[in-house]
């Protein structure tokens, strides 16, 4: 990073000051920047060029837990990395303070902020960023500091020899991993996670499907472990999926798109053989590596319009429009896979068969356990349905199951559907609402028009015809066949109205435990014993997977 770094605001949701640390120069004091940074109009960006100050100024800015960090600097920077420094920041926040960073953390443990502002940045210049090594560098009070802090005991002091190589202890050979490390329990866990973001057409037909995969990682061994992950395809093979034309590097490296790693991942296995990951991990939890999939089949978009391409969702959506004598209603309906059974009440372990710790493996008793590769859990479903501007209400809302509200001020429609709903067992799901939109002028007046008392004293009654009619029929009259055409050109123009306020997609939420859309899987991890190093002998850590797939409104249905 060729700038400085010169400081760095924290607002809270009120846009008071909470901290402000300067790292370099003379930069905008916070109250002179706050007010700058709120006259841009909305939505701001990351980014923002104050021209106008003395000296111009960058302003870097993010929002996160209804905190606002507002990082400055008058010289010439690359962007990504101050955006990066400041997640880097709160994620030492939430490690040191615990998740979520709220204001009064920040206030009440001062003296660890400002140590962690000072070792991550020095005198602008950003230097250490990782959380273990910052636990080596930041001092915290420990639940024995407190207890004894107001006892004034006698101690002895202590000498130690500038020369002694225990003294020289500066930063650790790796960065990421913090020296030192035991643990009584040896364990190797991996949370894989998969979001979902899918657009499917009027006919189901997907558009466009990708899921965004983390691997999150916890490592609790001591010393320092030398371990080795391997990720299969759907087809079993470590490079099951073929890569495209003109793509090289690590991008569609025979499994994932778009592959990011944390640095202590060894990139040159993962070139040799693709998924493959070899590792020296922090100690804890930390993400091991982010991934992207292209879920359509290569060509799936040129083939023609017929039956949708094979894509594997626990949940099918569709939609109709334009129901009913005016075509004011509309219906929702829910399919759910039969693969992906409802969520266990028991709350059900996700834990993969390969650990070699005690309890590992799929459990003891007979059957899969719900949240398990072997049987998939869905939960949390739900559809949102936005409407347009002019619908001014829902006349009537019916679903078959779970509840439907509608909110007038935000213009969606939520249905959703319980845990307990689900395991019950049904597989279809549906919603039908009438909507009501803005009475116009037109409307009022064709009513006062045809009659304005509502007693019927407008119609025109007539004599002229003969008492005894025989057997001839009598002639229509004028007036039923004008007041027809009047009913019938009401009613075109009502289900033309009608149309406009139908909903244009629809979108749905829900998670599935032990399933990924991807169909990645873990094959194993190792610990290789002979390139770690302060191992126990014979230690044998226990490990354990999990599998999980959100859809965040991810699945969409456009009309």
């Amino acid at each position: 990073m060729n700038g400085m770094v010169e400081a760095l605001h924290i607002f809270d949701e009120h846009n008071a000051l909470v901290l402000s640390h300067t790292y370099s120069s003379r930069p905008l004091s916070a109250n002179h920047l706050l007010p700058l940074y709120l006259e841009h109009p909305l939505p701001r960006p990351n980014l923002i060029y104050l021209a106008h100050t003395n000296p111009p100024t960058l302003v870097f800015s993010l929002r996160h837990a209804n905190l606002l960090f507002l990082l400055t600097t008058s010289s010439e920077v690359e962007p990504l990395l101050v955006l990066e420094f400041l997640h880097r920041v709160i994620d030492a926040f939430e490690e040191f303070l615990g998740a979520p960073v709220l204001a009064h953390k920040i206030e009440a443990n001062y003296h660890v902020v400002a140590q962690l502002l000072t070792e991550m940045c020095d005198a602008g210049a950003v230097s250490t960023t990782e959380p273990n090594a910052l636990r080596d560098l930041v001092e915290v009070e420990g639940f024995m500091d407190k207890l004894l802090g107001n006892l004034n005991l006698p101690t002895k002091p202590t000498f130690t020899n500038p020369t002694s190589p225990l003294h020289a202890t500066t930063a650790p050979a790796l960065p990421w991993r913090r020296s030192n490390v035991r643990h009584t329990s040896n364990e190797l866990y991996a949370d894989l996670v998969e979001t979902l973001s899918v657009t499917l057409a009027p006919s189901g037909r997907p558009l466009a499907a990708f899921a965004n995969g983390t691997i999150a990682f916890t490592s609790k061994v001591s010393g320092v472990p030398d371990i080795v992950m391997t990720l299969t395809g759907p087809g079993g093979g470590s490079s099951s999926r073929s890569s495209r034309p003109g793509s090289s590097g690590l991008r569609n490296a025979g499994l994932v798109d778009l592959p990011v790693f944390h640095p202590c991942v060894r990139l040159a296995k993962w070139r040799e053989q693709p998924g493959v990951l070899s590792f020296v991990p922090p100690d804890g939890r930390f993400t091991l590596a982010g991934y992207e999939v292209d879920l359509m089949p290569p060509g799936a978009l040129e083939a023609p319009t017929g039956p949708a391409a094979p894509l594997k969702l626990p949940v099918t959506l569709e939609m109709k429009t334009g129901l009913g004598p005016t075509g004011s209603d509309f219906e929702v309906r829910l399919q759910v896979s039969r693969v992906f059974g409802p969520a266990s009440s028991s709350g059900s372990s996700l834990m993969g068969g390969f650990g070699s710790g005690p309890g590992a493996g799929s459990g003891g008793g007979g059957g899969a356990r719900a949240g398990t590769p072997a049987a998939p859990a869905l939960q949390d479903l739900s559809v949102s349905v936005p409407l347009p501007a002019g619908v001014r209400n829902l006349s009537e809302i019916r679903p078959t199951k779970g509840d439907a509200t509608y909110n007038p001020g935000d213009r969606a429609l939520e249905w959703s559907i319980s845990n307990k709903e689900l395991a019950q067992g049904t597989a279809s799901f549906a919603l039908r609402c009438t909507v009501v939109g803005q009475t116009t002028g037109d409307e009022d007046e064709e009513e006062e028009d045809a009659d304005p008392t509502g007693f019927g004293f407008t119609e025109s009654y007539h004599y002229d015809e003969p008492y005894q009619s025989g057997s001839a029929k009598s002639p229509v009259k004028p007036s039923a066949v004008a007041d027809a055409g009047t009913a019938g050109d009401r009613d075109e123009r009502r289900a033309a109205q009608n149309r406009m306020l139908m909903p244009g997609s629809a979108s749905v939420s829900f998670a599935v435990k032990g399933w990924l859309a991807s169909g990645i899987k873990v094959e194993s991890i190792q610990l290789d014993s002979r390139k770690s190093r302060g191992l126990g002998e014979g230690v044998k850590p226990y490990k354990g997977v999990k599998y999980l797939t959100v859809s965040k409104g991810g699945v969409e249905l456009r009309c």
